[in-house]
């Protein structure tokens, strides 16, 4: 039965030897997508055949991280270390088929025939001393198990984003397929996986082109049809370079912990090497109805924080209050700062234009609910001086009987204080938003005043009022304390 015709199956099948960094997830992402659209299924496989490297913290970590991003899947976690009987099995059928062969050179043997091969200009491979030497499984030696490569002629893999890639079987080593422990290589491995759970579709990056060969010749000596393939060019940072840490490619949950939204990660990772017009915001439910491989480039496509946080700003506008307001509390409980669900998600439409992440939500609505509050030492210096307090301690007297629920009201009295008091709005509005929220950036001023409450505000005018009388002209920062 071709590909074509079987009911779409992908996977993701990650090596367990660190985080799930930017590239994995876009790739899991790639595959999910595709087998949504498809009305197909998904399963996760951990290839942890790397012992030496592969830890169970890797593993949390990237099926955390998939939870995280809303990455379901119909199967698994399997793991490659609870197979080793298939792969054994299938080894012992090669060696049986006189497609694969014991190898009892040592390690030191090869170093010395790769070394005599650099000195005269060959390109440096095993020299297939074992091939037709027929060792069995009684020898006393240490052996490897290295599959037949033919030795003439071409490999040709068809890849749905790169058409035709032709290969010559010259140029291919005879690649071990079990080692001397008896643990079989990352080649065999996927061969085996890949058939025996039913993959139609195979989406991994261009790094692995170089083992596509390789396991083409696998199935074909094993008699299998091979999955579809699509190798999607590699992600570059902003500059060009390979990503790396310095353009923002951090793990999957660090993006988390920095405040982003699934959905923004999801979004903007689909659209690194795919498009949809010029379409850049997507839903979940969009992408999984629009995404194919026919809009995949075959050019490298570049990571930039910039424009991931622009993606998370939209999100974060178009996000459910209510959980936005769920993520800000357990952050502010973080902080010390006990709040309900309710106060903030009345507050937040103040917040949400000017905030990018979900951690700028909560900064900004720190002051909110702190009991006092800690001035910025350029905005204390600048704007709290001495012949602020009696226009403050006026403001009080004109405010007190006033319902700081009514903003137009507020608005109303403020204004026709400062026509009374014979004085511009900037020369006290800007000293009254540092007084009550601590800087010089917030919603607007009314807007603020109202959120805060009479009886909160009228604390913050007395706390700012303390603050520049002991520090003379209110030139220094102060973490603001109950009694100063």
């Amino acid at each position: 039965m071709s590909n074509s015709s079987r009911t779409v199956k992908t996977r993701f099948a990650p090596s367990p030897t660190g985080y799930l960094h930017i590239g994995g997830a876009r790739t899991a992402i790639f595959n999910w997508l595709y087998a949504r659209k498809h009305g197909g299924s998904f399963l996760l496989r951990i290839e942890d055949t790397d012992t030496e490297r592969s830890t169970d913290d890797s593993i949390r970590q990237i099926i955390d991280a998939m939870a995280w991003l809303g990455i379901d899947y119909e199967e698994g976690p399997y793991r490659q270390t609870e197979r080793q009987d298939r792969y054994q099995y299938y080894v012992n059928k090669l060696i049986e088929d006189g497609k694969a062969y014991r190898c009892v050179c040592s390690n030191s043997e090869l170093d010395s025939k790769r070394e005599e091969m650099r000195i005269s200009g060959q390109k440096p491979r095993y020299d297939k001393k074992c091939r037709d030497a027929d060792i069995g499984p009684e020898t006393n030696k240490a052996f490897v198990v290295r599959f037949k490569t033919p030795e003439t002629s071409q490999t040709i893999v068809t890849d749905l984003l790169r058409g035709e890639i032709v290969f010559n079987n010259e140029e291919l080593d005879d690649m071990i397929i079990m080692r001397t422990n008896g643990s079989p290589t990352y080649n065999l491995c996927v061969v085996v996986d890949d058939v025996e759970m039913g993959i139609t579709h195979v989406i991994r990056g261009d790094d692995h082109l170089a083992n596509t060969p390789r396991q083409s010749l696998i199935y074909d000596a094993l008699g299998f049809e091979e999955p579809a393939l699509a190798h999607v060019s590699m992600i570059l940072g902003a500059d060009g370079r390979r990503l790396s840490k310095r353009h923002g490619a951090l793990s999957v949950l660090e993006y988390k912990d920095l405040g982003f939204l699934p959905e923004s990660v999801v979004n903007y990772l689909a659209r690194l090497g795919w498009s949809h017009g010029n379409q850049e915001l997507f839903s979940i439910d969009e992408l999984k109805t629009l995404f194919d491989l026919d809009s995949v480039g075959k050019s490298s496509a570049r990571f930039d924080i910039e424009k991931l946080t622009w993606v998370n700003s939209k999100h974060i506008i178009s996000a459910d209050i209510g959980r936005l307001s769920i993520m800000v509390v357990d952050i502010l409980k973080t902080k010390g700062i006990e709040v309900g669900v309710e106060p903030v998600k009345k507050l937040l439409p103040l917040l949400l234009e000017r905030a990018s992440t979900i951690v700028d939500l909560v900064n900004a609505s720190t002051y909110f609910f702190s009991e006092h509050i800690q001035y910025q030492e350029k905005a204390a210096e600048k704007f709290l001086k001495k012949s602020l307090v009696p226009l403050l301690e006026k403001l009080l007297t004109v405010l007190s009987p006033i319902d700081f629920h009514d903003k137009e009201l507020l608005e109303r009295e403020f204004k026709q204080f400062i026509k009374d008091q014979e004085i511009k709005l900037k020369d006290l509005a800007q000293p009254l938003r540092v007084a009550i929220t601590g800087g010089t950036v917030s919603p607007g001023l009314f807007d603020v005043m109202a959120a805060l409450g009479k009886e909160k505000f009228f604390v913050r005018i007395n706390d700012v009022v303390k603050y520049i009388e002991k520090n003379n002209r209110g030139n220094t920062p102060c973490d603001m304390e109950e009694g100063n």
